[in-house]
């Protein structure tokens, strides 16, 4: 039998988890403890007060319908009735209740009255009062008889103190044992936390702590992200060091091209200006998003300024809708990075570009649209990675890049914990490409 439809009404979080595995168990014991004393334990109780009470109610009847009138059977039970504990007298007809009176919570009420009614046919009226009285009408020779008596005789005086101790008991424990919990899934918290910031490229201050099993999480995290660090800053160092050895030998080619004749010269200074292209984007893909520290940055006006900024610069970019206000904790050199490439890759393979930005409570997202080729469905992902050269499907017009904007974009959305998807787009009818970053 499949319980995955549990799923959906299953709390998400950790905390609401544990609570419920705490809280659970609880609660089904308190039911099964009730249950299991009302029936075994206050209900036998209650049938063997009844009983006595039932005898009495029959001695006393038998008694009445025996003397001669009313008066007569009041005064030969009188005597009795502090034995008894009961109050008599005899009522008029039409005071007599035709209905029972017991409110709907009181259970052992309820019993005590279909035991009565079993044993004594000729009740006419079983009434459960505030004051803790109970009257019974009965039916008798000389009419009916009002039969009064405290409710302590028929029914167990303390379920309800043994019930609210249980559950006042169960609360505490319930507390108690609800903060040590939390102290213990403090930690798991905090990894995560410090997990999430450094997906978003922020180095947040963590230290393991908490059970075993969590300080070998949280140092296996802290290992992990030494690992990653000393990766980027060993790329970000060998691709550095590579772009700035070249650098030289191609500047000594440059000067040496512009002593040849320009006719030349002109070809072999345009291969030369290549090369520095290439490498200063190679070393623009080595500093990958580490450019910086997140800040709370207007993205709306992030945008604006990268816009006017390639317009003055001669690029076919224009502004699109802007929907949204406030601030996002974002790196803004790499973020104007990021769209500065997908602006280039636009103007590329399209004949204009618009730039557009979408802000709400919960996401971010800067889209690029173009008016070229596009990029087919089944090679978007390829399109993703470095150095992928998708110009066969793509217009070639415009000169031919390294195949890194896309990736340097990619690891932007990502160093800010969020993905770079690419689409068709509906207005321009090219490429559509969006940096959603979640707040």
């Amino acid at each position: 039998m499949s319980f995955h439809w549990l799923k959906h009404y299953m709390p998400r979080s950790l905390y609401g988890r544990a609570a419920l595995i705490l809280l659970l168990p609880v609660v089904v014991l308190m039911l099964a403890v009730s249950v299991a004393f009302i029936q075994n334990h206050l209900q036998d109780i209650t049938r063997q007060m009844t009983g006595t009470v039932q005898r009495e109610i029959v001695f006393v009847t038998a008694r009445a319908d025996a003397a001669p009138d009313p008066e007569a059977a009041l005064a030969g039970l009188e005597p009795l009735l502090p034995a008894l504990q009961m109050q008599l007298r005899f009522v008029p007809p039409d005071e007599s209740p035709g209905t029972d009176r017991i409110p709907w919570y009181d259970f052992s009420g309820q019993y005590v009255r279909t035991l009565l009614r079993a044993a004594l046919p000729e009740i006419l009226a079983v009434r459960f009062n505030d004051d803790s009285t109970v009257q019974l009408f009965v039916g008798t020779a000389h009419g009916p008889l009002e039969i009064g008596f405290h409710r302590s005789r028929v029914t167990v005086g303390t379920p309800h103190q043994l019930i609210v101790t249980m559950v006042f008991f169960a609360l505490l424990m319930t507390v108690i044992a609800f903060l040590y919990l939390r102290n213990q899934l403090r930690p798991i918290t905090r990894l995560a936390d410090a997990a999430q910031a450094f997906g978003r490229g922020r180095t947040a201050p963590f230290r393991p702590g908490g059970a075993v099993e969590v300080r070998a999480a949280g140092n296996a995290f802290l290992d992990m992200r030494a690992r990653i660090e000393r990766q980027i800053e060993q790329r970000t160092l060998m691709l550095s060091g590579v772009s700035h050895d070249l650098r030289t030998p191609l500047t000594r080619l440059k000067l040496g091209l512009t002593m040849l004749d320009e006719a030349d010269s002109a070809p072999l200074l345009r291969d030369v200006d290549d090369m520095q292209r290439l490498l200063d984007t190679f070393l623009e893909f080595s500093r990958g998003a580490a450019a910086g520290e997140a800040e709370p940055t207007d993205p709306v006006a992030l945008v604006r300024g990268i816009v006017e900024d390639a317009q003055r610069a001669g690029k076919p970019v224009e502004l699109g809708k802007l929907r949204g206000v406030g601030e996002v904790p974002l790196k803004p050199l790499s973020v104007r990075r990021a769209v500065e490439n997908l602006i280039d890759n636009a103007v590329r393979y399209g004949n204009r570009a618009v730039v557009s930005v979408a802000l709400s409570d919960k996401v971010l997202r800067i889209r690029v649209e173009d008016d070229g080729p596009g990029i087919p469905p089944d090679r978007r992902e390829e399109a993703l990675k470095p150095f992928a050269r998708l110009d066969p499907a793509r217009n070639q017009d415009r000169g031919s890049g390294v195949g890194l904007g896309l990736a340097i974009a990619k690891d932007v959305a990502r160093a800010h914990g969020g993905a770079l998807r690419l689409g068709q787009s509906e207005a321009l009818g090219g490429l559509c490409a969006d940096i959603v970053i979640g707040r």
